[in-house]
């Protein structure tokens, strides 16, 4: 593999790499989310 095709890896892997941070968050916001509504729906 050439220098090129190295960085264009390296650019991708960095993208996914903050698309996955953000899905993380989100996964863990909505869980949050879904356990609140759990807790008090609950005693409701």
């Amino acid at each position: 593999m050439n220098s090129v095709v190295m960085q264009n890896f390296y650019i991708s892997l960095q993208i996914m790499g903050q698309g996955m941070i953000g899905i993380f968050l989100v996964v863990i916001l909505i869980a949050i989310a879904v356990y609140l509504l759990g807790k008090y729906g609950k005693k409701g």
